[in-house]
């Protein structure tokens, strides 16, 4: 049964050592009553000089219980004003205790976890790299319920509160003591207990006000001032207009959580705050837009990124030496991930300049990083010393993995297989870097189909967090376990698939951009349409990531899977978009941005639609404006429901974290599988029928959707 172990010394200085239920301290039923208990005997306790708050588990604490929150429904707002406001109460009653409380902070203080430090009056962290502290509801759409916004706000001012609060940026313990959420850092475990004690019995904890915050001492004020001056309205503007170019209105809880904190700053004592921020909380638990979010990026990634489709009986495994050939903008990027993450690199190409080419971009960003104090010299080259660039085939013998990063040919990708593969060790597996072409066919040449796999990485690589990992119909379980584990290697979040044709991502990335250029085809304003994908919270323009991933390059693989016999071009959905693409391509030379232009012209410095695109604007060709947003959003989701039909798709959380990460799905819809979900299957079935009516038939839904 867990429970918080209460122990007072001779001085007395009481430890309390939270060891709930369960992995992790996390506030939820049992935790309420604990805190309860806990508050009344601290608050009973005579002779008691001090507190010391800490932990049993490898984390301090955890958070809010996410499965009850994900629960709430519209209507029980009450319920949950009541249940944190009681919380609350309980903290105030430890700040107002009359003696000093310490946190000693022996792991993670997340969300909740920070807010019962934030109510301690000195707070000590332990110098490792499990301790993260720091704010991050609103990246789960929720706003810190638990005094977080008030007492930060007091403490650091809006301007300064506002990378934890609005951001959710959690920090390590050395940077927590530099940005003033920590008084100090021990260098290790055993030093934490000790020195909290010490404080306490020191001359700075035995001082009169060393038990009181300083929001509640005569006189103090919030660093910046109060919210209602003339010197804060202009800071306050600019944040809001900073909120809605982010979150263009569709992610609340930022918005909320700058009111809080602009209420929080104006002549209201702090109870009321408290209370305000209280209500702003419950207000946004049952809402859509947080139940999506709290699923994708707690539920759903814990589950992708802890090994859910990982095979469990093969054991952990690192690569040692990697190869990969082709120093393009793919190669290149998966070198510097892999030196990054401390993997001996050969880097080959066709020429000493390409390859060298393809290794002075990793020498470029970390220079930037040595730039912005990020690192090092020293360890910025220990890191380029990683990667040998060459042309030698030979150099790569031995690798535990070669990835190939050639071009999108089946002729090339085969070739090159075909040279090198059998200087993988014993035990190497080959991964292919295709965005669609199919890993089964790819892997034919393949000595050992078994150990050939797909590695889908996305561009930039450095940025991108995410790897779809393809498996083929001889893909061993063996390959797919060192595949992720390799993946998490590198600090990607590997999802995994079956094989098909642009596998997950690539065939429903291309379906919100086809039907972007379908309503050019049809007549509609492109202006219309680029504010209408930004407007459902896409974070481009479809026309303008068209111009990205280049117009001819798109052509080039509709016609490379025609020509394979892998697409029907009788069944291609949206055939006036392809012959807009055609045209844009073949006529008018518009072949993408980094080839001059496409449907945007990029001159001078400036980007703007090309006037040419009016050719085929058509009067009276205007449809609703929630047609345009449906049309772009129900495209991918359909996509994403057929590819988890058909088996491509594995699970509901690889297509909700790979269509978020990989492809751009709106953040606020939890990923395309969830945002069926709190739509509603009745709705979402109807919405389908009314655009199939309307705009053809590839709006149609699954058979699958009908029978749930």
């Amino acid at each position: 049964m867990g429970q918080f172990h209460y122990e007072k010394d001779a001085a007395g200085i009481v430890t309390v050592t939270m060891d709930m239920d369960g992995p992790v301290n996390a506030m939820n039923a049992q935790f309420d009553l604990l805190y309860q208990e806990m508050t009344d005997k601290l608050c009973a306790e005579p002779g008691l000089k001090g507190v010391i708050l800490t932990s049993a588990k490898d984390t301090f604490f955890a958070g809010g219980d996410l499965k009850w929150l994900i629960s709430v429904k519209p209507g029980q707002e009450d319920e949950i004003f009541e249940s944190v406001s009681r919380t609350k109460a309980n903290m105030r009653r430890l700040e107002q205790l009359g003696v000093p409380v310490v946190a000693a902070i022996n792991g993670a203080a997340a969300g909740g976890g920070f807010e019962i430090c934030l109510a301690s009056h000195y707070r000590i962290a332990v110098d490792a790299p499990k301790v993260k502290i720091g704010l991050p509801e609103v990246t789960l759409g929720l706003l810190p319920g638990g005094g977080g916004v008030v007492r930060m706000t007091y403490l650091l001012g809006i301007e300064g509160a506002m990378p934890f609060v609005l951001e959710g940026r959690m920090l390590g313990a050395q940077t927590a003591l530099k940005a003033g959420l920590v008084h100090e850092v021990v260098p290790d475990q055993t030093a934490l207990l000790a020195r909290a004690r010490a404080w306490l019995l020191s001359e700075a904890g035995q001082a009169p006000d060393a038990c009181v915050q300083p929001w509640d001492r005569r006189g103090y004020k919030i660093p910046g001032g109060a919210s209602n001056t003339a010197a804060a309205a202009p800071k306050l503007a600019a944040a809001s207009a900073m909120l809605w170019k982010k979150t263009r209105g569709l992610l609340p809880a930022p918005a909320r959580i700058l009111d809080v904190m602009t209420n929080t700053c104006a002549p209201v004592d702090f109870e009321s705050a408290q209370r305000y921020e209280t209500r702003a909380f419950a207000s946004l638990v049952p809402l859509a837009v947080t139940k999506n979010m709290i699923q994708a990026f707690f539920f759903d990634l814990n589950k992708v990124q802890g090994g859910a489709a990982r095979p469990k009986d093969h054991p952990k495994t690192k690569v040692q030496k990697l190869g990969i050939l082709g120093a393009g903008m793919m190669g290149q990027g998966i070198a510097y991930s892999a030196a990054m993450a401390g993997i001996e690199v050969v880097l080959k190409d066709t020429t000493p300049a390409a390859a060298e080419q393809g290794r002075a971009y990793s020498a470029g960003l970390l220079q930037a990083r040595v730039d912005k104090g990020r690192m090092d010299a020293q360890a910025a080259q220990a890191v380029l010393e990683r990667i040998t660039a060459t042309t030698d085939s030979g150099a790569l013998a031995g690798c535990d993995l070669i990835i190939e990063a050639v071009f999108e040919r089946e002729d090339v990708k085969s070739a090159v297989l075909a040279e090198h593969q059998a200087l993988l060790a014993e035990g190497g597996i080959w991964g292919t870097n295709t965005s669609t072409l199919p890993v089964t066919r790819l892997g034919q040449g393949a000595a050992k189909p078994e150990n050939f796999i797909g590695l889908h990485f996305f561009s930039p690589v450095d940025k991108m967090p995410l790897l779809e990992i393809v498996m083929g119909e001889k893909t061993s379980q063996a390959s797919l376990a060192r595949a992720f584990d390799f993946a998490r290697q590198i600090g990607k979040t590997p999802i995994v698939v079956n094989d098909s044709t642009g596998f997950y991502t690539s065939r429903t990335i291309g379906t919100k951009m086809d039907e972007a250029v379908q309503m050019l085809a049809e007549g509609l304003d492109p202006v219309v349409i680029e504010n209408m994908a930004r407007a459902v919270g896409f974070p481009t323009g479809m026309l303008a990531l068209y111009d990205e991933v280049k117009l001819s390059l798109a052509l080039d693989i509709f016609d490379t899977q025609v020509g394979m016999g892998l697409r029907d071009p009788a069944q291609d959905p949206t055939p006036q978009a392809r012959a807009v693409l055609r045209d844009m391509v073949h006529t008018h030379g518009r072949k993408g941005r980094a080839q001059g232009g496409g449907f945007y012209s990029y001159e001078g410095g400036t980007k703007a639609l090309w006037p040419g695109l009016q050719a085929w604007r058509k009067e009276g060709a205007e449809i609703p404006l929630q047609d345009i947003k449906d049309r772009l959003l129900f495209r991918a989701v359909l996509e994403t429901l057929r590819c988890l039909d058909e088996g491509v798709l594995r699970s509901s959380q690889d297509a909700n974290i790979g269509s978020i990460m990989g492809i751009g799905a709106p953040v606020w819809t939890g990923g395309y599988a969830q945002f069926v979900q709190t739509y509603g299957h009745d709705a979402f079935y109807q919405r389908c029928h009314e655009l199939a009516e309307k705009y053809g038939p590839r709006f149609l839904p699954p058979a699958s959707l009908a029978e749930t």
